[in-house]
């Protein structure tokens, strides 16, 4: 269940963290030159709304048609979004993540239908002209048939939202969030719910408070300075560097492994959450885009005209409640700091209450040094702890002399060329899953997982 939840989640931050450039690009332009930003210019002002009316959900719209049935996929999906566009008054993000993917479903359906039936010389003829016929009945479809049901979404979504708002009780969302988090559920969380949610208050407000429910720093922070005082062995050892890339490198997965050592400080973590939304909901706190990273550079790079100091009060406190909370939790317990052991007994223990083999999960042959041409390092997004795992195996790599290719990627779309790949343990049965042909090896922490030197071992054995 929970590997069709990442799954899920996965497509729905998929077709938002490819463009998330464009977002940004997008909330600079509102933070700088609306009436109320840094330097207001009434005349580049104008390209705030259509940006956020057009060019961002058809961009949403074209990367979940082509996850879904590649170029052709992405080109329907953006037509007939512009339906959904038309026929609605309201940025329709909602709505391009799901006729896009959707109508690129379609697509594909078609041309599987017809795949060899087209006679020789009328291939691109036939191409052509159904993507567009198809497009065009698509985009009517949607304008007539998918806004109206798109629209009494959002506005269901929108009075459920400002429910909670107005009674003060959105802190209580990180009950939800910080434990979906430590199940890399952290991307799917925020790219693909909260960041549409958030892009729509701009419009009214200016900012919003939703792209900082699960990118703040603060609850992560707090544990790993815990770590810093209270922690033993290797996790105390690692805790002072999983901090400064966690809180100015944005790269959260990175603290997961230290809640999961000792799960209690789960508890630390949503009330650090839960303090920091609080706060920022009692100052007015909101950023103009979403902060990705969710690195303290990025967030405060979002903020707008005046926003700093209700911002960073959010993360303080976030920071300051979870350690309160972590540092006696930790001497209380009495861990023995061993991160990667400790990770490794639980999840045992964790599987075989569930029936399931350990040693069978991903289990692989080892693959001699002259079969391993390519190493993928596989996360959730391919963006965070993934490219810093790429980054110190390959410096290892280098040190020992070996001259293999090392890249990171999404977990759910690992290369087929790829040999041997390295994920987190959480997520092996997705990897498997990705590239079945491939030797999976299973870590548990991506800053210094003791696998690295086993796999410069094994890449050194003639």
């Amino acid at each position: 269940m929970k590997e069709k939840i990442q799954v899920m989640g996965r497509f729905l931050s998929g077709m938002v963290m490819p463009v998330i450039g464009a977002f940004i690009a997008w909330g600079l332009i509102t933070a700088l030159f609306i009436e109320t930003g840094w330097l207001p210019n009434e005349k580049l002002a104008e390209l705030v709304s259509p940006m956020s009316t057009y060019l961002l959900p058809l961009l949403i719209a074209y990367t979940g048609g082509k996850m879904i049935h590649d170029t052709r996929g992405g080109v329907i999906g953006a037509i007939a979004t512009m339906g959904v566009i038309v026929g609605a008054d309201i940025p329709m993000f909602m709505g391009a993540m799901i006729v896009g993917p959707l109508s690129a479903w379609i697509m594909k359906k078609f041309d599987q239908a017809i795949d060899g039936k087209v006679k020789a010389g009328f291939e691109m003829l036939v191409n052509n002209f159904s993507l567009g016929i198809l497009g065009a009945i698509l985009a009517v479809i949607a304008m007539l048939g998918v806004t109206p049901l798109v629209s009494a979404l959002n506005s269901a979504m929108e009075a459920g939202v400002n429910f909670f708002v107005q009674r003060n009780l959105l802190p209580l969302a990180s009950i939800l969030i910080e434990p979906a988090k430590v199940l890399f559920l952290n991307n799917a969380i925020n790219h693909g719910i909260f960041s549409p949610m958030g892009i729509q208050q701009i419009e009214e407000f200016g900012k919003s408070v939703f792209f900082l429910l699960e990118a703040n720093p603060g609850p992560g922070i707090g544990i790993l300075l815990a770590y810093c005082l209270a922690g033993k062995g290797s996790a105390k050892s690692s805790a002072p560097g999983a901090a400064i890339i966690h809180f100015f490198g944005g790269i959260h997965e990175i603290y997961f492994p230290y809640i999961l050592m000792n799960p209690v400080l789960i508890l630390a973590a949503i009330a650090g959450g839960a303090t920091g939304v609080f706060v920022n909901v009692l100052l007015g706190s909101g950023l103009t885009a979403p902060a990705s990273p969710g690195s303290i550079i990025a967030i405060l790079a979002m903020c707008p005209k005046g926003g700093y100091i209700p911002v960073l009060a959010g993360v303080l406190s976030a920071g300051a409640v979870s350690f309160a909370i972590a540092l006696p939790i930790l001497k209380l317990t009495g861990k023995d700091g061993d991160i990667e052991e400790s990770q490794k007994k639980m999840q045992e223990m964790k599987q075989e209450s569930k029936g399931i083999k350990v040693e069978n999960e991903v289990s692989e042959v080892k693959k001699s040094a002259s079969e391993v041409n390519k190493i993928v390092f596989a996360c959730d997004a391919g963006m965070g702890s993934s490219a810093m795992g790429a980054t110190v195996l390959r410096k290892k790599l280098k040190e020992a002399g070996v001259d293999v290719e090392v890249v990171h990627s999404p977990v759910s779309s690992i290369p087929a060329d790829a040999d041997l790949v390295v994920t987190h343990n959480e997520l092996g049965e997705r990897a498997k899953h990705s590239n079945p042909n491939a030797q999976i090896v299973l870590i548990q922490n991506f800053l210094g997982a003791p696998e690295y030197d086993e796999i410069v071992k094994q890449l050194t054995e003639k």
